[in-house]
């Protein structure tokens, strides 16, 4: 399979360990092929009673999608669609359906870099996740950064977060910290990093079935280190402005608020997408009224419209091939961007019966 996916159980645990530093544990086809395998053999073994993904670097736990990848891929047949980017999102999709609602606890130690794809495999459903930050956590869905859209799930997660904290979080692409993660909803316990070899020897000694109670157990005395984050003390702030009814109307809201917090969120957007920012709150409107299913469908439509547009391919050449930081957006101004061009992202790619996750 893969290098980079490395798995073992232990006292009835299964381990996934992540080991692509160098890339930050970017995710490769490869890499979501392994840890489908391991999960659907785990899922229906007796002797497996609960699940751990880790990392083999303090520096991420998964920085997302390999977007190299995405560049060359899409480059190489962008209007009709690349088979490895058709076959990337197919399966990555599935198995961050797979992940929400494993029949086990499936626990996700989210220290360093979590961001995009990251998520995706952080993200276990209400039933199952156990979420764990440290002080060195930096979460995101940084995709308008890049002309694409909070995918693997984003579209449930976030639209489902407190007040409009999700739509903030998806329109801006910011980065936050273990608290304002716990305060989300994107995270449930706080572990120091100077106690995750700890929190490791924990998991190799206690049995799997016991093993989510243990760490909340293990984490309950370290909760007030997580700091207070920026998002509660913005929350009204938020709600206020990201419950406008268009992204022009957030943006002329935020105009209006001298709050420092205000203007740096305005200037952040002017340095997004303007049709990604618009498609993505679009997407978190309808996302609020869908299940995981279909709100997975959903994406995977987006990203075939997303790589037909070509708006994701600027932005990973300006960020990330030729590192200009001069993504020259299409179209540029957010007064260009009308409802139609909206519209057309959200139009039907295949016949239901023929849609790539219609078994989900």
């Amino acid at each position: 399979m893969t290098e980079h996916v490395q798995t073992r159980v232990a006292n009835r645990t299964g381990i996934i360990t992540l080991d692509r530093p160098k890339a930050l544990n970017s995710l490769s086809l490869d890499m979501v092929r392994a840890l489908t395998a391991a999960l659907l053999a785990w899922r229906g073994d007796a002797g497996v009673d609960a699940v751990v993904i880790t990392s083999t670097s303090e520096k991420a736990l998964c920085a997302g999608g390999d977007i190299r990848f995405f560049h060359e891929a899409g480059r190489a047949t962008p209007r009709t669609g690349s088979p490895l980017l058709e076959d990337f999102f197919t399966e990555e999709y599935a198995l961050n359906h797979l992940i929400h609602f494993y029949p086990k606890p499936y626990i996700a130690l989210m220290d360093g870099v979590v961001m995009g794809g990251g998520m995706g495999i952080a993200q276990g459903g209400p039933d199952c996740g156990l979420r764990i930050v440290t002080e060195r956590s930096k979460i995101a869905m940084p995709e308008v950064n890049i002309g694409l859209f909070p995918d693997v799930g984003g579209s449930h997660f976030l639209s489902h977060a407190p007040g409009r904290l999700g739509h903030y979080l998806g329109v801006t692409g910011v980065t936050i910290g273990a608290a304002d993660a716990i305060y989300v909803g994107l995270a449930d316990v706080f572990v120091p990093s100077a106690q995750l070899d700890a929190l490791r020897a924990l998991v190799d000694a206690t049995p799997g079935a016991q093993l989510a109670a243990a760490i909340r157990a293990f984490a309950a005395p370290y909760a007030a280190q997580a700091g207070t984050g920026e998002l509660a003390a913005q929350r009204d702030a938020i709600d206020r402005h990201f419950g406008a009814d268009s992204v022009a109307a957030v943006m002329a809201s935020l105009e209006t608020d001298a709050n420092p917090f205000a203007q740096k969120t305005l200037a952040t957007m002017r340095q997004r997408s303007p049709l990604m920012m618009s498609v993505t709150r679009e997407m978190l409107v309808r996302g609020a009224s869908l299940g995981v299913a279909d709100c997975l469908r959903m994406e995977r439509s987006l990203v075939r419209r997303t790589f037909e547009h070509g708006e994701v391919l600027e932005g990973v050449r300006a960020l990330v091939i030729d590192k200009d930081n001069a993504p020259r957006w299409n179209p540029p101004l957010l007064a260009d961007v009308t409802p139609e061009m909206v519209a057309w992202f959200f139009a039907p790619v295949w016949p239901a019966h023929a849609h790539p996750l219609r078994d989900l």
